[in-house]
């Protein structure tokens, strides 16, 4: 079945309702360029509150050759124990993506349609994999998934560290076999993200306009309709 926009809704969904679980063994990632970056993602993740960013989103589906891009703002904090997440979604269709109190709510204005998941048993998998790269631990990775270095790489002039990740869980594996991950070597936080899928499928994110530690309004984790 061909790609559309509005099947674009559940790779978001995918996305958020992957589990991961796994890892490289710690020994393998205590030297080298690999432990260097893992510390400094470490280092971001302790003074972490907040992270806003506008973002591209290509979806690629295989059997029909086609990329699907959508382009918006997202944005996230912790909050107390919690890791919050919002997406607005403003090309080429208006979507909003919340991540909240452990549930999924997907609104899209033009058809008023609200689906709404609740992923509350797996709040704790989701905040790791919400923030993967982005906030996240460098080591704490290691707990979710195999960690491979795979060099270093130019993204519009800023030097990346491009990480491989490969899940343990046997469950996100169905949904994403492995995961490449291009992380800013000064900010410690990724640029990029493309996240292959079974059949020759993948989702590539990039990031721009990257502020880190802004207090941001209690309104943008709502959906707009309760703004």
């Amino acid at each position: 079945m061909p790609w559309t926009r509005s099947s674009s809704c559940h790779v978001i969904l995918a996305t958020l309702l992957a589990i991961s679980a796994g890892g490289q063994s710690e020994s393998a990632a205590h030297n080298g360029p690999l432990a260097r970056i893992l510390d400094r993602m470490d280092q971001v993740a302790e003074d972490f509150h907040t992270t806003e960013a506008d973002f591209v989103w290509e979806q690629y589906t295989k059997v029909v050759n086609d990329i699907d891009t959508q382009k918006g703002k997202i944005y996230f904090r912790r909050a107390g124990k919690e890791i919050q997440m919002a997406a607005d979604v403003t090309q080429p269709d208006q979507k909003y993506v919340l991540f909240t109190n452990g549930k999924v709510q997907v609104y899209q204005p033009r058809t008023g349609q609200l689906n709404s998941y609740d992923a509350s048993k797996n709040r704790a998998e989701l905040e790791s994999f919400l923030v993967l790269g982005f906030g996240g631990g460098g080591h704490s990775m290691l707990k979710s998934f195999d960690v491979k270095y795979l060099g270093s790489e130019k993204l519009d002039a800023v030097e990346t560290v491009k990480l491989d990740l490969v899940p343990k869980s046997e469950k996100a594996r169905n949904t994403f076999p492995h995961i490449e991950l291009w992380v800013d070597t000064t900010r410690g936080i990724a640029l990029q993200q493309q996240l292959f899928q079974p059949g020759g499928d993948y989702r590539m994110t990039r990031y721009s306009g990257i502020v880190m530690n802004r207090k941001l309004p209690d309104s943008i984790f709502k959906l707009k309709d309760q703004r």
